[in-house]
């Protein structure tokens, strides 16, 4: 990484500013870039991405009728449950991605269950109150671009560190460590959505307004992208 000649990251100046001040000496050029899915929208509009999302060649397709089901739901009253996407590398397990039929009975009448949701536009539903997450970090810049508190339970590769960060650095969610049971999942979405609410989306609130001005016009995301494709152009 130190042979590169330039950088570019998915966050913003304000989300990471202690980090970028560690990096900077190590490289000429970095971009921050991020929320990109924010800048991508405040760049060519959203139309345009609707556009190009929906004629896209994703191997899975977005189930969007859980954005009707959102919409009969009170506002911030859903919590939002996500682990990403994982590749299958064995021909030889069979059944690994049936829903259990106690979990199908359970949630018939307070949830919906899809294979693959539009998680952005989940995210931005007035109904989402929260999002159980694995803390991949695509997830947890488009969970402050939306503005949601997190449950984050960390799996692998870099959701230990984001999900410190999380519930430690920026307190806008919460970390689920070691037990990941029935009791352990209530107790921490009672204290997303009671005991620590007022905190944690107060926390949520300012670093979301920071995400949305960092892609503004004057934002420095914006302006860093700017800057991307003009020495880019140069080369």
């Amino acid at each position: 990484m130190t042979r590169a000649s330039r950088i570019i990251l998915n966050t913003f100046d304000d989300l990471e500013a202690p980090i970028l001040c560690h990096i900077a000496p190590l490289f000429l050029n970095i971009y921050t870039i991020g929320p990109l899915n924010a800048l991508v929208k405040t760049q060519i509009g959203d139309d345009v991405v609707l556009q190009c999302l929906s004629s896209s060649s994703n191997l899975l397709k977005p189930d969007h009728n859980c954005i009707t089901w959102l919409d009969s739901q009170p506002l911030r009253s859903v919590v939002f449950v996500s682990f990403g996407s994982i590749a299958r590398v064995t021909r030889g397990v069979k059944g690994d991605d049936m829903i259990p039929a106690e979990l199908e009975e359970a949630t018939k009448e307070r949830g919906f269950v899809v294979d693959w949701a539009p998680q952005e536009d989940v995210l931005a539903h007035p109904a989402m109150g929260g999002f159980f997450t694995h803390s991949g970090w695509n997830s947890v810049v488009e969970s402050i671009d939306a503005g949601v508190p997190m449950i984050c339970w960390p799996l692998f590769g870099d959701h230990q560190l984001n999900s410190r960060w999380v519930s430690e650095g920026w307190r806008i969610g919460l970390e689920m460590k070691d037990t990941c049971d029935r009791s352990t999942i209530e107790m921490m979405i009672k204290t997303l959505r009671k005991h620590r609410r007022e905190e944690i989306i107060y926390s949520m609130d300012q670093f979301s307004k920071l995400a949305h001005d960092s892609v503004s016009p004057s934002g420095s995301s914006y302006k860093n992208l700017e800057k991307l494709i003009e020495d880019l152009r140069r080369i």
